[in-house]
């Protein structure tokens, strides 16, 4: 993923004057364009996206999908320099949501991974919601179908492999489990 603005470094409050019809995320103070998702990116979403939604329904936690914004370390002053926008977030804090995204850490981050961004989400990213705190994140595979899970423990990421036909808990919602049959069956003809 390019960094593509020009000036050195940049803040959330920089973010907000940005026009909303490009799609930019914020690490460390470089700005990088989001690239348009493939329709297969899109339909793994839309798949993960129903089965959280439907499972959180009337549940004080909340699933959203990008375009999304998320400060993993807000400052008061809007100087914050990540801000970063996954392609699915669970927040199960209210006071963490405001009109434009997230203030904080997620409970849970999925981000599906495509040929432009998977060094980027593998290795940036990772570092980042590590950091931050997010209890569960999660990066998901269209190609390899494929899904590494890692939890946070005593702030470092537990990582766990899951292949296209497993059963996926949802650490950080009990009770859920997602069939990667039926997500990675989603791009599939029958």
């Amino acid at each position: 993923m390019p960094r593509v603005k020009e000036q050195e470094t940049y803040t959330y409050a920089d973010y907000l004057s940005w026009d909303e019809g490009e799609r930019y995320e914020i690490i460390d103070g470089e700005a990088y364009m989001m690239s348009t998702p493939s329709r297969l990116h899109q339909e793994i979403r839309g798949e993960l996206m129903g089965t959280l939604w439907q499972f959180l329904k009337d549940k004080p936690c909340e699933v959203y999908a990008a375009p999304f914004s998320v400060r993993l370390n807000p400052l008061p002053d809007k100087s914050d320099d990540t801000v970063v926008e996954p392609d699915l977030v669970v927040v199960c804090d209210p006071a963490k949501l405001d009109d434009r995204g997230c203030n904080g850490a997620p409970d849970l981050v999925i981000e599906i991974l495509s040929p432009s961004n998977t060094r980027h989400d593998r290795i940036i990213k990772f570092q980042k919601y590590q950091e931050a705190g997010v209890r569960e994140y999660w990066m998901v595979d269209p190609e390899e179908k494929s899904l590494m899970a890692y939890v946070l423990k005593n702030n470092e990421y537990m990582a766990s492999a899951y292949e296209d036909t497993a059963v996926v808990p949802v650490t950080v919602l009990p009770g859920l489990e997602i069939d990667l049959k039926t997500i990675f069956g989603a791009g599939e003809e029958g």
